[in-house]
């Protein structure tokens, strides 16, 4: 793996080769199968560009995370051959980093992705369960005459028998309520229900690895617009920081993905968010406990 020219944060020099990093940072800009708005494989470049101006002290936790080291991938240039093609080659991707005990994060690029970095998480790690963040449940068994779309993906998930906690759904169709409803093939803990979430006893139904899946519409619009399905009444930043410092101190969080952000030209906010919150992925990985 070789280094972005312009690495993330823009790290001081020994802080951001590969051997000597325990986080990864893996843009991956793909985008075959969005549906509403348009633009999720701009996101990565645009949290690279943002993350240049988060502060590398992190008040929370009296700590510079950086320090750990941050490795830059080059972005991934996905195949158009197929919608299967980018998942293995994310799949790949994610082995590579795994393999050697390194914190894998990909950024997109669409939620179809993710699939990959799960397959190549539960190879190393058995016993491996997904917490998913999303406005939506991702549950059709197709869309739009594809398997593999975004709105698909935890589908592919819970088929592969991978136990799964999705985090703030506030929108599912009614094809995804009848198959939960009879297969309960995940537990959500649902939008309407967010005054009355136990955050640690979902949690403490977890395996011990986990992988962490972050669709940024899972976000209140009101922080996070730019998205391509941005839904009402979503999770608040310090709500979010909350939930995350919880998993992360119970559970060993082995790779993570934040996906779905679609840059607004002259609108920095959701860019900066993004950034600011891999970069806390980075610390409560390291430092929370």
């Amino acid at each position: 793996m070789e280094a972005l020219k312009s690495n993330f944060f823009g790290l001081p020099e020994g802080f951001s080769g590969f051997e000597n990093s325990k986080a990864v940072i893996l843009p991956v800009p793909y985008e075959g199968t969005t549906s509403y708005g348009a633009g999720t494989k701009e996101g990565p470049a645009a949290i690279l560009a943002a993350s240049r101006q988060v502060e590398l002290y992190d008040e929370e936790l009296d700590c510079s995370p950086y320090e750990v080291g941050i490795f830059s991938a080059e972005e991934m240039c996905p195949s158009r051959i197929s919608y299967q093609v980018p998942i293995d080659q994310t799949k790949d991707l994610f082995a590579q980093v795994l393999e050697k005990n390194k914190f894998p994060i990909m950024l997109g690029g669409e939620h179809s992705i993710t699939l990959g970095g799960i397959l190549a998480a539960r190879e190393k790690y058995p016993d491996l369960c997904v917490v998913q963040i999303d406005a939506h449940a991702d549950l059709r068994i197709d869309y739009e005459e594809s398997p593999h779309s975004h709105a698909c993906v935890m589908r592919r998930v819970v088929e592969k028998s991978v136990p799964l906690l999705q985090i703030g759904i506030r929108n599912i169709s009614q094809e995804e309520m009848d198959f939960w409803k009879k297969e309960r093939p995940s537990e959500i803990l649902w939008g309407k229900d967010m005054p009355s979430w136990d955050i640690q006893a979902a949690i403490g139904k977890l395996s011990r690895h986990v992988y962490l899946t972050i669709d940024l519409d899972g976000i209140d619009p009101s922080e996070m617009a730019a998205v391509g399905t941005p839904e009402p009444g979503g999770i608040s930043w310090y709500r979010l920081l909350g939930i995350l410092r919880e998993l992360f101190e119970s559970r060993e969080v082995v790779a993570a993905d934040i996906v779905e952000l679609c840059p607004i030209p002259g609108f920095r906010a959701p860019d900066f968010l993004a950034a600011k919150l891999l970069y806390k992925l980075i610390g409560y990985r390291f430092f929370s406990r």
